[in-house]
């Protein structure tokens, strides 16, 4: 049987049973101290400005600058360094806005194949300590440290804290962790102390903790659905706990049932590898092969709206999207764009992958056609003023379509274009 901790020094794995502000050991502030610090094994782990770290340590130079990893300057903000942050810079933004809001940073072109392969180096030193890991994208992901104690001679967070420090010394990048009682909260725990992290949140003190914080912490309230939610009078997260289910489930559908188990920090959800999706997709194989732009846009359509939909099911919001195609000889196509930003609707998408369409050979056959969305982040990180009143406007609108169909059935709501092609089927 292990030991009991109450707290941890981070930086030389001192332990003990009180709560001091430096460590007795070594000195260091960095102190982990919560009364359920052994027990707990819920983690979640997410890389600090991620592309724009890897780019910093490849460029020493650039350490004490603000930097900005993005595109042109008609592109967006891909990531930024914490010292850009300072100014306003935010991931999503138009770079106009940023370059004006930072005029000293330097900005680079994002390389995503380097960012992929520190991706492997970090999750590779994850599932050393567990097979438990489901990421949500390159830079992060949950980790559920269950029953590892005997293996490790230590509890989870113990193992984490050596996890941090190694990823920091031997790739030298850093991460921050949130130790909580499930996936919600752990992830909540996560954003607390960025930079170099570490909180926990207790499942006792959960509901208090969420109470008077903004109802747009919660995963899947973005801009359009926290002004419905204001709206309609619940401002923080303690509203929505204390709101009645019957109100709740009328304004906001099985969604509005789903807020309220989360605002008191109530999240069943495991972490299972096999249902780490790295693409939500859709497909449907034809009758007769299609050769016609139009008739193969009609097929598109429903599905941008069902891996749409699936997004926002699970409030998460994808910055890839793809399209599949299928020749009458079995080959396969595939093509893939990044988007500007990360998207839960079927209108984007739609639109990005009909111009994937558009450009290939005129006149080819198909006998399938898909559509994906990859790359996924929580749909609140995803958050920005880049495309925000056509973006908005369709989320709202798919958004309310979801709660109509939840209470009346799939067919409450159908589109014009899915009805033209029933017209001509």
């Amino acid at each position: 049987m292990l030991p009991a901790m109450t707290s941890l020094c981070r930086d030389c794995f001192w332990t003990g049973n009180d709560a001091p502000r430096r460590c007795p050991s070594c000195g260091s502030p960095r102190m982990l101290s919560h009364p359920d610090l052994a027990t707990l094994s819920m983690a979640h782990m997410d890389c600090d400005a991620f592309y724009a770290s890897v780019e910093k340590r490849d460029r020493p130079e650039l350490r004490d600058v603000p930097l900005i990893v993005g595109g042109g300057v008609r592109g967006v903000v891909t990531t930024c360094c914490y010292i850009a942050r300072m100014s306003g810079v935010r991931s999503a933004m138009p770079m106009f806005k940023a370059r004006a809001l930072c005029p000293q940073a330097v900005i680079l072109p994002p390389e995503f194949a380097k960012y992929r392969a520190e991706s492997k180096r970090i999750f590779a030193k994850v599932r050393d300590l567990t097979p438990l890991v489901q990421p949500l994208s390159l830079d992060e992901a949950w980790i559920d440290l269950s029953g590892t104690e005997r293996l490790h001679g230590a509890p989870p967070a113990m193992m984490l804290a050596r996890l941090q420090a190694e990823i920091e010394a031997e790739i030298g990048l850093t991460v921050s962790i949130g130790l909580a009682a499930n996936k919600f909260m752990a992830k909540i725990a996560s954003e607390i102390d960025k930079p170099r992290g570490f909180s926990v949140i207790g499942g006792a003190e959960s509901q208090a903790f969420l109470a008077p914080r903004p109802v747009r912490i919660l995963p899947g309230v973005g801009p359009v659905l926290a002004a419905s939610l204001e709206k309609a009078g619940y401002r923080t997260v303690g509203d929505i706990a204390a709101a009645d289910l019957r109100d709740l489930a009328d304004r906001f559908g099985q969604h509005g049932l789903h807020l309220h188990k989360l605002a008191h920090g109530q999240d069943s959800r495991a972490v299972n590898p096999e249902q780490s999706r790295k693409t939500i997709s859709a497909e449907t194989t034809f009758n007769n092969d299609l050769n016609q732009i139009s008739d193969l846009e009609d097929r598109l359509w429903p599905l941008c709206e069902k891996v749409a939909r699936q997004l926002r099911a699970e409030g998460i919001a994808g910055r890839v999207a793809g399209l599949k195609l299928r020749t009458p000889d079995f080959r396969i196509i595939t093509r893939r764009r990044t988007l500007p930003v990360p998207t839960q609707t079927a209108r984007t998408l739609f639109n990005v992958v009909r111009e994937l369409l558009a450009a290939e050979p005129p006149g080819r056959s198909y006998r399938l056609i898909g559509a994906g969305l990859s790359d996924f982040i929580e749909a609140g990180a995803a958050e920005g003023d880049f495309f925000a009143d056509a973006e908005k406007r369709s989320l709202k609108s798919e958004t309310a379509v979801d709660a109509l169909r939840a209470r009346f059935g799939k067919g409450a709501v159908v589109s014009g274009r899915s009805l033209g092609r029933q017209e001509r089927d």
